[in-house]
């Protein structure tokens, strides 16, 4: 959301609130219309807040990483999980015993305890999601991360039942799943316009940074020979939800929900925190006004059905199906095999430090994201993604045939066979590429197009499906990894390659380029039928000159060669 807002600083609130979907009935729509003369006459008369020098800002600008440090309470988890498993004390108390009584992790116990965290992410994001509508997205911050301290305790409490530990990771993962929801919801709500793009990416930012520390603090306690080890990671979360409890109360409450609840004065102070002016200002009453307005508009949007989701009329179901194909290539990637297993996987090459690697990973990670903020809106939507497949194709073939054919000296693991240290370092290298390519493309754009992609009516309900399938592959591929790499080892990386090659011919002819279009105008593109690799080039109607030729980019009748390659 906030990638769109950042590339139309000047954009009404009400105007987006306002999109409407071919959903609304009749009745629906002439009252919307009649709103929409309303608010158009009302932004005529709209005192824009004034800009001010950067500095200006720092305030705002505290705040923001204080919303989206709920970023980091999940980057943390993803980061510290991967090297429990490495840890002797851990395995050890949670794993099982061979007959010579030494212990492992099998396949399933790993799976589990790695990836049900993300069926608690599912289910606090479909359980909890209406919280920030009901007690205001600063306590339903609050309140999620209590739960999410609860599954700490939990997992801290666990002395030798690994499904007691099981059991808080669900909890800790319901609440994590919230958060997920409300941090960037409330980030977009209370950034400055012309600083929203940049703001609201804090929660991707605070991701990285939260893996990247987790990976030092189990480097940090790996020569411990106790549960110092595991703990002092899971102590550390509770100590990070404290300060996100209270942060909560020093930053300010959405003006936007403060608008819908009846509370116009708090939502004026809070515009006026947000942009360093005064209450008083005219442009902080004009400003809640469009609140106002975009609010009423969406009343009389109402709520979509589930089973409208599913409309062809206005390609609605076509956006669903887009949508929920990115988020699971998005997890295709093989990412999450990278950062949740990390540590393990390169104990297999051979590292006698594979903590030091995953610290690596954590900094390529948490660099490049900063990267990421200038492509997205720079190059574009599609390009962005399709490089992004193309250099991860790229990174695949020579980790996986390197792995598969120059780390062993048959190409076969022995229990008494050394790996090749030169095959080894080549693997990290190819593996620190793909998570620069991934953490510029694909990380965040996936969840910038999602946020695009549908109209008001049935936005909350097509985000849920999509964010939904994000946490079932998530799943699927955490609890599966142990199994697939135990049974054909790096052969692995071939499988993630081919669905980056479906990656990048799915996105050429599916998605669309949004960049630079208002969410009105997002609608309009996909009313009008244009196809994908023409998008770059289309033009709204508004802006649109007599001489366009709309038909030319709802038809194109060259092979499919030209389509590929002589397009943008």
């Amino acid at each position: 959301m906030s990638d769109v807002d950042e590339q139309n600083p000047e954009v009404p609130i009400e105007q987006h609130s306002g999109s409407q979907s071919v959903l609304s009935d009749s009745s629906v729509k002439a009252d919307n219309d009649n709103l929409k003369e309303n608010s158009d006459e009302l932004a005529e008369q709209v005192v824009d807040i004034p800009k001010k020098p950067a500095s200006a800002y720092l305030t705002i600008s505290i705040f923001c990483t204080m919303i989206g440090f709920g970023g980091f309470i999940c980057g943390w988890d993803t980061g510290t999980i991967g090297g429990f498993l490495a840890h002797p004390d851990y395995l050890k108390r949670f794993g099982q015993h061979h007959h010579d009584g030494t212990h492992y992790f099998s396949n399933v116990r790993t799976g589990l305890v790695v990836s049900i965290f993300n069926i608690g992410g599912l289910f606090g994001c479909l359980i909890l999601g209406g919280l920030a509508d009901r007690i205001g997205r600063k306590m339903a911050l609050v309140a999620v991360t209590v739960i999410f301290m609860i599954g700490i305790i939990i997992q801290i409490a666990s002395i030798d039942k690994w499904y007691q530990y099981f059991i808080g990771r669900i909890i800790s993962g319901m609440g994590v799943g919230a958060i997920s929801i409300f941090s960037p919801m409330l980030l977009g709500e209370v950034a400055p316009k012309h600083l929203r793009g940049t703001l609201g990416s804090m929660y991707q930012l605070m991701v990285t940074f939260g893996i990247f520390l987790g990976d030092c603090t189990n480097y940090g306690t790996k020569n411990y020979n106790n549960s110092v080890q595991w703990r002092v990671p899971l102590g550390l979360s509770f100590a990070w939800c404290l300060f996100m409890i209270a942060a909560m109360f020093f930053v300010p409450e959405s003006p936007r929900y403060l608008v819908e609840v009846g509370k116009v004065e708090e939502a004026k102070r809070s515009i006026a925190t947000s942009n360093k002016v005064s209450v008083d200002d005219p442009a902080v009453q004009a400003e809640c006004d469009l609140i106002t307005s975009g609010i009423e508009a969406e009343r009389l949007a109402g709520n979509a059905s589930w089973g409208e989701l599913f409309s062809t009329k206005g390609k609605v179901v076509q956006r669903l199906l887009m949508c929920c194909m990115l988020q699971c290539l998005q997890q295709l990637t093989g990412c999450n095999y990278f950062f949740y297993y990390g540590t393990v996987i390169f104990q297999a090459v051979g590292l006698k430090d594979s903590y030091q690697t995953a610290i690596v990973f954590g900094i390529v990670n948490f660099a490049s994201t900063f990267v990421a903020f200038y492509v997205v809106d720079h190059y574009g939507r599609r390009k962005c993604l399709m490089w992004g497949a193309a250099a991860m194709v790229c990174c695949y073939v020579v980790y996986a045939s390197v792995g598969v054919t120059r780390l062993y000296p048959d190409g076969i693991k022995h229990k008494d066979t050394n790996s090749s240290k030169g095959a080894g370092n080549c693997m990290i290298v190819f593996s620190c590429f793909f998570i620069f390519s991934f953490a510029c493309t694909w990380a965040p754009i996936c969840w910038v197009v999602v946020s695009e992609s549908f109209p008001l009516k049935i936005k909350p309900k097509g985000m849920a499906l999509a964010n939904g399938c994000n946490w079932f592959w998530n799943f699927l591929v955490s609890f599966f990894t142990p199994f697939i790499t135990g049974a054909i080892n790096f052969y692995y990386g071939y499988v993630f390659m081919g669905c980056m090659v479906f990656a990048y011919f799915y996105v050429f002819f599916f998605v669309p380029e949004m960049k630079g279009l208002t969410l009105e105008e997002v609608d309009e593109l996909w009313q009008e039928g244009v196809l994908p690799w023409k998008s770059p080039d289309w033009v709204p109607a508004s802006r649109r000159g007599a001489d366009v030729d709309l038909d030319a980019f709802q038809k194109d009748d060259k092979p499919f060669f030209k389509k590929m390659f002589g397009s943008k």
